[in-house]
């Protein structure tokens, strides 16, 4: 888990968040951004600069480097601070809490506003960038690929899938979004993963989540990456959340993605409670049913 910025968020100066977003605007063209440019990008003097690097080093907000030049880059805990700086500026934020979860591609904290809130932080890149660049069709045509943009991407993408899905699809109501962050509802319930349905509730509980998937679809969207990681089950229904794969329905491959999304999420129900699922599900029937709008139950295509 990345380091909690928010300790230190309150002995920073304006001026130190005006080097880290002159870093943050070099980090658009190299991955080591030149000393030199620093002044420039930061509308800071050169000796202001040196105070300022030592400052945000000294708070492991930045990193440095000498290759044929001093080089210098953002720190993740660096691009948290500058995203959470918007957001209290923006007022959409006036605290910071405990960690909600924490994931290979996000850790999300509890915040406090007008209610508590969560704060998704996206870390696609930071450890797997290799991977995640190969994977993500938003990365692959760039030769320069930070993993501040494609962290950036992946919560642009999001709150964009969540601002056209809800409210009619079950999902996290957004609030705000900046650079690699999105504020989001609280989810209401436990993980699939982590909930234990009773034998009544198996098939109503697949059914929910299918019709979910339906919404989704006749919205323009295909999740991507359904599992029983991505969803929670509470006292009002489900949720479906983790959205930053999603992909819209003119997709060339949404159907596909449509089917293995179904292919998943039956399949989990099917290993988990065994003795309550059909024997066999047409998968193919299925996510048919889901793409055109018709989805009634899973026991129909069993």
């Amino acid at each position: 888990m990345v380091r909690n910025v928010a300790g230190v968020m309150a002995e920073l100066e304006p001026e130190d968040f005006y080097l880290l977003s002159g870093v943050e605007q070099g980090m658009r063209f190299s991955e080591w951004v030149n000393r030199e440019k620093l002044p420039k990008n930061s509308g800071l003097t050169a000796e202001e600069v040196d105070y300022r690097i030592d400052r945000c080093m000294t708070r492991e907000l930045i990193e440095r480097k000498t290759i044929q030049y001093e080089g210098y880059k953002l720190t993740v805990e660096g691009y948290d601070a500058l995203a959470l700086r918007t957001f209290a500026q923006r007022d959409t934020i006036q605290g910071f809490g405990a960690p909600l979860g924490v994931g290979k591609e996000s850790d999300v904290f509890e915040v406090q506003s007008f209610k508590p809130l969560a704060l998704k932080f996206h870390r696609e890149g930071y450890t797997n960038f290799r991977e995640v660049r190969r994977e993500r069709d938003y990365t692959s045509e760039n030769h320069h690929v930070s993993w501040l943009y494609t962290a950036r991407k992946a919560a642009e993408r999001e709150y964009e899938a969540l601002e056209t899905l809800f409210p009619q699809v079950s999902v996290p109501r957004p609030v705000d979004h900046n650079r690699h962050a999105i504020i989001m509802a609280k989810l209401d319930g436990v993980e699939l993963a982590k909930a234990k349905l009773e034998s009544e509730q198996v098939t109503g509980v697949l059914d929910l989540i299918l019709s979910e998937m339906a919404e989704a679809y006749e919205a323009g969207y295909v999740h991507a990456d359904m599992s029983e990681y991505n969803v929670a089950v509470g006292e009002r229904g489900i949720t479906v959340f983790d959205w930053p794969q999603a992909v819209p329905t003119d997709h060339d491959n949404a159907r596909e993605l449509l089917a293995r999304d179904a292919k998943n999420i039956v399949g989990y129900f099917r290993r988990k409670y065994p003795a309550e699922m059909p024997d066999d599900v047409d998968i193919d029937a299925l996510s048919a049913a889901i793409a055109e709008n018709e989805f009634e139950s899973v026991t129909t295509h069993a």
